[in-house]
């Protein structure tokens, strides 16, 4: 059952978005462990498509980034390391994605990290009317226009989208 009417309290994300003064949507749902963005986009009844993962990734110099990626679609870690100049890309380990975002695996947000990091954001996730992405909190997602990504984080839009029926290699990753 969905808490849509629900207040969340205060997390470093909604803290980060109040004082940028953007304005977002807040959205609980009751989180389900391995749900990831198919059991949020079903709660809430929006499409996966415009649920937006969260995922804390390493190069190949073990440098941590950010990597925002449309809920029903997985990252081409090969397309994104030669996007971003990288020999290679991978998921970083949950509690190295923990350590360096300050949050939980399966309640990262990009808003509001622990250590500043690189954002990268599927350039198609901008061209989206509105997205819903975590707020900080497992069970917790906002509902915000995309443009913040570039305007608040200055996220670099790249294509890096594996072709449909690929493996999750990201699925060990830090992500919402």
């Amino acid at each position: 059952m969905s808490k849509k009417n629900s207040h969340v309290s205060e997390t470093p994300a909604t803290q980060f978005l109040r004082r940028a003064g953007v304005g977002f949507s807040e959205h609980p749902y009751d989180y389900v462990d391995h749900g990831g963005t198919a059991e949020s986009a079903r709660q809430l009844g929006v499409p996966e498509h415009q649920v937006v993962k969260t995922l804390v990734m390493q190069d190949d110099r073990a440098q941590p980034l950010i990597v925002l990626m449309h809920g029903d679609r997985q990252v081409s870690t090969k397309n994104l390391a030669r996007a971003i100049g990288a020999k290679s890309v991978e998921p970083c380990k949950p509690e190295v994605a923990q350590r360096h975002s300050g949050y939980l695996v399966g309640g990262t947000s990009p808003f509001g990290i622990r250590k500043a990091m690189p954002v990268y954001v599927e350039e198609t996730v901008l061209a989206l009317p509105r997205i819903y992405i975590n707020g900080g909190r497992r069970g917790f997602l906002v509902g915000i226009d995309p443009a913040v990504l570039v305007q608040q984080l200055a996220a670099r839009p790249v294509a890096a989208p594996a072709p449909p029926g690929r493996c999750r290699p990201e699925s060990r990753a830090g992500r919402h």
